[in-house]
């Protein structure tokens, strides 16, 4: 069971910094990013950064199961 939580974490990290990443390139999902000059500049750069730490944290306890 603990194997599934550490793959959802993974997942769900995966996808949230493919979305804030997605968003702060493009635009797309939320209309915000750097060419446009929209206002979730900041939170698309946080999002990034927490998706990683919970990618981290989800890999790491992953390791510690084995």
């Amino acid at each position: 069971m603990e194997k599934y939580l550490c793959y959802g974490a993974l997942g769900v990290a995966g996808l949230m910094g493919l979305l804030f990443l997605l968003d702060l390139a493009a635009g797309v999902p939320f209309g915000g990013g750097i060419a446009n000059g929209g206002p979730f500049l900041v939170p698309d750069i946080l999002g990034i950064l927490a998706s990683g730490v919970v990618g981290f944290l989800g890999f790491n306890a992953m390791k510690e199961l084995k």
